[in-house]
């Protein structure tokens, strides 16, 4: 049986930050992973991937949006150089990725790991053992209990199509279904005939409600169609396209439907019980050191109960490297902290967010105080032709930051700003002032208006 101080299944980019943290610290690291195409879903169909289509997305918006402010012919767009452009990235990401692993003496394997018990894994005819170890999965796109599920194409083919077909529809009214529907709305498709079917009474959950709904406005001008508490019963392939049949009769045909109901933890096939690992349907049970149930193991990046997002799985494999450290040094560890992490969704307008929504600080019986609006025309965005521009900052009794969500052109700014003022505990009034002298005039030169009410 062959010994290693750590063993970690998945080469995604959690698995990669806490084997390279490992490896810098002198320990012998093996990295599993079953796929043909090593990197992870971030750099191969998600995040990276998904903005070669955004940044060409976001450019025909704004060409639409100043039709009247200059822009007198609108670009020609081609779905296949797009294609083409986001290959040539991801097709250099799995060699890359085995050459960063092994470059730093990570013993790379490919292969699929199952659980032998507490610190062994099966691994095709042999053994390993690790002193410790950490699973690193990633998730795969869920499926639905619909009849005729099997003509749905998940995320991943999506970004792999040769051409945009004119009629879509995306089941499911999350993250992928959003951003999926704005790329389609300016790259090809058929205004109007894009559908996104969501069976909740409001898609986003995660986001605040009142910025969602500005958000469906923008997507309805766009020519998206947001149809919500309605359930799906069954897609059937006819001779003219895709037959979407909802449960209450009604029917829409289209050349395409997309799974957007978002991905589970994929750990199916990893036999956790004979490790004494505990999960759920969101995913691996980590404590705030990323260590499962069984106190060998972790679990980092979307295979754990977490939040799924690639930042967030990067700080997690950096925390879970740390504690197996401390683990053999004796020494404290910080934990993770997930109160302040920004979340923006690429469409366009961006939405974004950082904190606590209102509704969550209402259902928490907590104070606030809020600066909001919608439908700015500040010449910020009227020069751009922006109708839909938004936010709203919520503050506590000391003027510190409780939750921001912005919904514009430039969110990640703004989000960013934020956020690392609720790191700080900076006040909205310190806030203000150290943005008086930002880069004038600009989204983030903005902020200290949208601060102002704040100080009265």
């Amino acid at each position: 049986m062959e010994q290693f101080d750590t063993i970690i299944v998945g080469a995604g980019t959690a698995g990669q930050t806490a084997a390279f943290d490992l490896a810098a610290e002198g320990q012998k690291v093996a990295v599993i992973d079953e796929s043909a195409t090593p990197g992870g879903v971030c750099a191969l169909h998600g995040c990276q991937a998904k903005k070669w289509f955004y940044e060409v997305a976001e450019t025909i918006a704004r060409c639409r949006h100043l039709r009247q402010f200059g822009i007198t012919v609108q670009p020609e767009v081609s779905w296949a150089e797009i294609l083409q452009a986001k290959n040539a990235f991801t097709s250099k990401v799995p060699a890359g990725t085995i050459a960063n692993l092994q470059g730093n003496g990570i013993d790379y394997r490919r292969g699929s790991a199952r659980f032998v018990n507490d610190s062994t894994l099966a691994m095709g005819g042999e053994e390993l053992h690790g002193d410790t170890l950490i699973i690193a999965t990633g998730a795969k796109p869920a499926q639905l209990p619909i009849p005729g599920w099997e003509h749905l194409i998940d995320s991943n083919d999506f970004l792999a199509l040769p051409q945009l077909p004119e009629r879509i529809a995306f089941i499911g009214g999350g993250f992928i279904s959003f951003e999926f529907a704005h790329f389609a709305a300016r790259l090809g498709a058929t205004p109007g005939q894009i559908h996104i079917f969501e069976a909740q009474e409001r898609p986003l959950g995660p986001f605040d409600g009142g910025m969602v709904a500005l958000l469906v406005e923008a997507s309805t001008a766009e020519g998206i169609q947001l149809h919500t508490g309605v359930g799906v019963a069954a897609i059937s392939k006819t001779t003219a396209g895709y037959r979407v049949e909802l449960a209450s009769g009604v029917s829409f045909v289209v050349d395409l439907v997309v799974n957007g109901a978002g991905r589970l933890a994929n750990i199916d096939s990893l036999n956790l019980a004979a490790a004494g690992i505990e999960s759920s349907r969101r995913g691996i049970t980590v404590d705030p050191w990323m260590r499962t149930t069984n106190e060998r193991v972790y679990a980092v990046g979307d295979c754990a109960a977490s939040l799924q997002l690639a930042r967030v799985a990067d700080m997690e494999g950096h925390i879970a490297a740390s504690s197996i450290i401390a683990r053999q040094t004796g020494e404290e560890t910080a934990a993770i902290d997930y109160r302040v992490v920004p979340a923006v969704l690429f469409t366009y307008p961006q939405l974004a967010m950082v904190g606590k929504t209102e509704e969550q600080l209402q259902e928490e019986g907590v104070t606030y105080w809020q600066s909001h609006d919608s439908h700015l025309s500040w010449p910020t965005y009227r020069r751009v032709g922006m109708r839909h521009a938004a936010y709203k900052i919520l503050v506590d009794a000391e003027g510190k930051i409780l939750g921001a969500h912005f919904l514009s052109d430039n969110s990640t700014g703004l989000i960013n700003t934020c956020k690392q003022a609720m790191l700080d505990g900076t006040t909205v009034a310190d806030l203000h002032r150290s943005n008086i002298m930002a880069p004038y005039p600009s989204r983030e030169s903005d902020l200290i208006y949208m601060l102002n009410p704040l100080l009265e």
